[in-house]
């Protein structure tokens, strides 16, 4: 199975990014009826890491090691603020930035990673690149229209939010991924 480790916004946070994300250009194309992949609001989140291929018995040990790192972190404040894109072509992720306490971010992704790890669970050994996907429009939209919405959330900052907890989700991916929630963890 597929499991993720993340932390998501809170309410207040997702409904103000929500009317950011509603004037951008992949937006408007959606409600025009291309396929840009615009993520769900019940899927913002940002990743802290990524678990491919976890047997199906192991779900429980992702769980306690999860559990074992949100133990040992504390609360910290972040907010989403400027964006990008990753990849080229049919690839293209449209992304929005995390800034405030990034390195508290960071040692929260080690400590889960350090306690995947101890539990012999394999993951996806990249760094963290603190980001929320907000749409994997590929190359429906053109380049103008992608650099418009780079800049429209350039210019964005989100409310300030304290992550006070870690998710562990399953991911069934798809053109229209869902994810179940496995537990969360304060911090």
């Amino acid at each position: 199975m597929r499991l993720f480790v993340a932390v998501y916004p809170p309410a207040h946070v997702a409904d103000d990014f929500a009317g950011c994300v509603e004037r951008l250009r992949v937006s408007q194309a959606l409600r025009d009826g291309v396929n840009t992949r615009v993520a769900s609001r019940d899927n913002w989140h940002v990743t802290l890491a990524f678990l491919a291929g976890v047997p199906d018995g192991r779900g429980g040990d992702a769980a306690v090691a999860v559990e074992r790192a949100a133990a040992l972190a504390a609360p910290f404040e972040v907010r989403l603020t400027g964006g990008g894109r990753f990849g080229r072509g049919r690839f293209t992720i449209l992304w929005a930035g995390v800034t405030g306490d990034v390195p508290a971010l960071g040692g929260l992704s080690k400590g889960v990673r350090r306690e995947l790890k101890r539990a012999r669970l394999a993951y996806d050994p990249k760094p963290l690149r603190p980001h929320l996907t907000v749409a994997r429009p590929g190359d429906r939209i053109d380049r103008v229209a992608l650099e418009a919405d780079r800049a429209a959330l350039d210019a964005y900052t989100s409310p300030p939010w304290t992550v006070g907890e870690v998710v562990l989700m399953r991911s069934h991916p798809g053109p229209r991924p869902t994810y179940d929630r496995l537990g969360a963890w304060p911090l």
